[in-house]
């Protein structure tokens, strides 16, 4: 029975530069399938972050307001307390013994209609805040119901392209793992993820069109060129580094 060592040494270049190039080619499916997604994951996450940043928005102004009409009771209250005093005063004053207890008993019927004109004062600006709170929430609330809406319509989209391409997509990437296993050989693996991270249309391997790099179209010397078409040894492009296949290896039919 083959040993593993004897296994890889059976793999040549020629085998490895097709099991990359097929597996290239199944990773730009899997591209072209997140591509179809497009914007719709981030732009669901956004509305989500959105609606839960209104409805804490909407929760606090509540608290707010409930805060304030606790303050309203709070002030009314105040002014039964000072109107019985009031009575209270005005009462004594009737059986005071000297004009000191009387100025005494009348200061704090004063004081205490001060009182009660601050007290009316809070309570009309507590009263004026709770209406401005108020608006704001149904503006919110309604601002809110808007992007539940949307973000309801996203996520019907995006879970209709993901059942549309969920099991082409399954496949691909059960193709490319096997792809991967087959290849055998750990430093050209991480060159190639290194490569497709790096470039920006995700091609870490390309074919020769016209004696120029398919990534970067930047022309090939002619011993390279004899190279890849020998098919013995991994070239990259000195310009961009993707790795080079001819396009017969490719199953490109050129002119």
């Amino acid at each position: 029975m083959a040993t593993k060592a004897a296994e890889n040494k059976e793999i040549t270049v020629e085998d490895k530069l097709k099991a990359l190039y097929t597996f290239q080619t199944v990773n730009s499916e899997i591209d072209r399938i997140k591509t179809l997604r497009g914007e719709l994951p981030l732009e669901v996450q956004d509305l989500e972050d959105e609606i839960a940043g209104l409805q804490t928005r909407v929760e606090n102004y509540k608290t707010e307001v409930s805060e304030l009409d606790r303050q309203i009771t709070g002030k009314k209250n105040e002014i039964e307390t000072s109107r019985s005093l009031m009575e209270k005063y005005k009462e004594q004053q009737n059986n005071v013994r000297n004009n000191r207890e009387y100025d005494n008993l009348s200061k704090e019927i004063e004081f205490q209609s001060l009182e009660i004109e601050l007290c009316e004062k809070r309570i009309k600006e507590y009263t004026a805040a709770v209406k401005v709170k108020r608006e704001e929430i149904e503006r919110f609330a309604a601002y809110l119901a808007e992007r539940k809406i949307d973000l309801k319509q996203k996520k019907d989209e995006l879970n209709e392209i993901v059942g549309e391409t969920k099991q082409e997509e399954e496949k691909l990437r059960e193709q490319a793992k096997k792809i991967e296993e087959s290849i055998l050989d750990a430093r050209l693996l991480a060159a190639f993820k290194r490569i497709r991270k790096n470039a920006r249309n995700g091609l870490a391997v390309v074919y020769v069109q016209r004696d120029a790099c398919g990534g970067c179209f930047n022309k090939i010397p002619p011993q390279k060129q004899m190279d890849i078409r020998l098919r013995k040894k991994v070239i990259v492009c000195e310009y961009c580094g993707r790795i080079l296949v001819d396009p017969e290896l490719a199953g490109v039919i050129t002119d």
